[in-house]
Formats: C-alpha cells, sequence, structure tokens
C-alpha cells in the first residue's frame, strides 16, 4: 500500500483539548480494577498513569470503525494502514493529578514518519500530551503511535524468553480485568475484549493487553518498590501479551533508577520501561 506522507504531514502541529474533573468515583473505579487500595476523597493524590482515564476524545458509536477506534482524518491523521499500536510513550511528571481537580489536556501532533518493517510499511505518528489543572502543570507525555499492514502472523522463531528481574510481580489478565480498564479509558478497539475479532480480523491467539495497561503497572511497580513516584518514565513494547492467564511484572535496579519490563510466563520481553529519580 503506498502511503502519501507528504500528505500526512501536514497534520504536525494539530492540536486538540479536553478538560475533566477526576471525580471520586473515577479514583474507586481504578484502585478496584487494579486490585489496589488508596485515598479517594478530595485533594487526595490519583494513582500514576489515571491521566489516560481522562479527557479521552468523545466520538458517538457511530463514527467508529470497524476495529473499534474512531475513525480517522479528525485529530490525527487519516493513515489507511488499518492495524494501529501504542508502541511506546515517556512521561515528565511534575505534580500528581488529585481528586476533584478539573484537569486539561492540550494536545498536538508532533511528527509523522514513515518506516519498513518485517510486516511491510509503519507509519508513526508523535503526539504530545500535556497535562494541568488549576495549580500548574501536572505532566507532560510523548505517545508513539504506529500503523501498519494487516498480515496473519506467520510461523517464528521460538522468542527467547525474558530475564527474571531481582524483583517480580504477578498479574492475572483475566478477560473481566481488561474489560474494565477499557471501559475506564474509553477504549473500544476489540482486540481487547472481542474474541471472535481479535483472533479471526487480527490474527491475534487471544485477547490481548493494552500496552497503556501495561504501562501503568510498571510505573506503579516502581512507584511502591521505590516509595515515590518517579519524575520521568519511558516504555517501549515489543511484543504483544494475551488475557486468560497471568504475566508478570519484572524490574532490576540500575544506580538510583529502576529497568522494568513485562512478560508472560516463558515470554520474551513484551514491554520494556525505565523509571527515574533525579
Amino acid at each position: 500500500m503506498s502511503l502519501d506522507i507528504d500528505h500526512l504531514r501536514q497534520w504536525i502541529g494539530r492540536e486538540d483539548q479536553a478538560h475533566e474533573v477526576l471525580s471520586s468515583t473515577l479514583a474507586q473505579r481504578l484502585y478496584a480494577t487494579l486490585d489496589r487500595e488508596g485515598p479517594t476523597e478530595d485533594g487526595a493524590d490519583a494513582p500514576l498513569l489515571t491521566h489516560h482515564c481522562l479527557c479521552q476524545p468523545l466520538v458517538s458509536t457511530a463514527e467508529l470503525g470497524p476495529d473499534g477506534h474512531p475513525k480517522r482524518g479528525g485529530f490525527l491523521p487519516p493513515v489507511p494502514l488499518p492495524r494501529r499500536m501504542w508502541a511506546g510513550g515517556a512521561l515528565q511528571f511534575h505534580s500528581a493529578p488529585r481528586v476533584g481537580e478539573d484537569i486539561t489536556r492540550q494536545s498536538v501532533i508532533e511528527d509523522v514518519t514513515m518506516k519498513s518493517g518485517r510486516s511491510g510499511a509503519l507509519c508513526f505518528v508523535a503526539v504530545r500530551h500535556n497535562f494541568s489543572s488549576p495549580r500548574g502543570p501536572i505532566l507532560s507525555e510523548r505517545q508513539d503511535i504506529v500503523y501498519r499492514e494487516a498480515t496473519p502472523s506467520g510461523t517464528a522463531a521460538k522468542p527467547t524468553p525474558a530475564p527474571h528481574g531481582e524483583e517480580r510481580r504477578e498479574i492475572s489478565a483475566s478477560p473481566a480485568f481488561l474489560f474494565r480498564y477499557s471501559a475506564l479509558t474509553f477504549n473500544s478497539h476489540r482486540i481487547h475484549y472481542d474474541l471472535p475479532y481479535a483472533m479471526d480480523e487480527e490474527f491475534y491467539p487471544g485477547l490481548v493487553v493494552h500496552g497503556p495497561l501495561q504501562a501503568m503497572l510498571l510505573a506503579q511497580y516502581a512507584a511502591d518498590l521505590m516509595g515515590r513516584t518517579p519524575s520521568s518514565f519511558s516504555f517501549r513494547s515489543m511484543a504483544p501479551i494475551f488475557g486468560g492467564g497471568s504475566f508478570f511484572l519484572h524490574a532490576q535496579k540500575q544506580g538510583d533508577d529502576l529497568k522494568l519490563w513485562t512478560a508472560a510466563p516463558d515470554g520474551p520481553m513484551a514491554m520494556e520501561a525505565q523509571a527515574r529519580w533525579d
């Protein structure tokens, strides 16, 4: 498939904005979904990466594409490649969002580039999100979205199992867990809750564990291990993890920082991340 990259690059600089109150109910639902406990009264710090549940684009059901994503050509460029995933990102934390605050998201398309991979053409869209509250900046996030061809998975060599970290935590990737996270983030991509679609249309062996969910779990794990929020956090998706079983969060000290990754039992490294403290 040929892409008019010059046309797609005309979206660079396009902006979008939204705001939403971080309600106590949202914080309670997120804690329940993650099997965690924490304060949810007004003024309490919300869990790390709660902003992924806030200020999501509001698109009517009739405007969704066959994969469940909003149809393209609005804020995001109309990339004709059919498959879309969150390839990675980087976050700088300034302060924690607080329950009861009106949170504002300001977004801009920073870049649109083309590459070639094993599955064919790849189109990367880099989006910058800045979140703030009446107190000032909360965080800045670069989101890397990749679009690719709809290519069935071929027979690949058995991947090298991921190493075990000094610390690790088991996570149950039940369908209910994935569905709840999709609901909290207003994410209707069908690979996360519609098993026939995930297998028959996108050629996966099962439901796909969300990349942002893995990033949230790793960031919170890093804060749990170190007892404080990192100043920055970056992550990169390397391979999918599928629901129905368990996977592990791994962590390894690197000086004053942490290297983190996710992996299914005996599976390859699925997401790698770095948490840093200034």
